[in-house]
């Protein structure tokens, strides 16, 4: 089995960030408080989550008034493998996704001062 890449992490600006760890495809943020697998949320067009606390603390996907980022996840588009099997008009043609590559998602932090 091969291992998981890393993720790539861009800080967004200065100051404390949230405590975050990667555990494959899984993305844990203020010590499992939330907890996002990103191969879930990929799609066949890149896709950005956000990470906000909300107004009384507690960490969510999404935003709400009064809310605060803590972090962005960019989750790069679904790549494909096709095969054909047969000639003509018996070809037969099938898409399979690829696992995701953790090491094209970027992991945009905030401060959270």
């Amino acid at each position: 089995m091969s291992k998981t890449k890393a993720v790539q992490v861009v800080e967004k600006n200065t100051g404390e960030k949230i405590q975050w760890e990667q555990d494959g495809e899984r993305l844990s943020f203020d010590d499992d408080a939330l907890s996002v697998k990103v191969s879930k949320y990929q799609t066949d067009e890149p896709r950005t989550l956000d990470v906000c606390r909300n107004r009384v603390g507690d960490l969510m996907l999404g935003t709400q008034p009064n809310g605060r980022y803590v972090a962005q996840i960019e989750i790069p588009a679904a790549q494909y493998e096709e095969t054909t099997e047969g000639e003509g008009e018996e070809a037969t043609t099938s898409r399979v996704q690829l696992p995701i590559d953790m090491s094209a998602v970027v992991l945009i932090l905030w401060s959270i001062d």
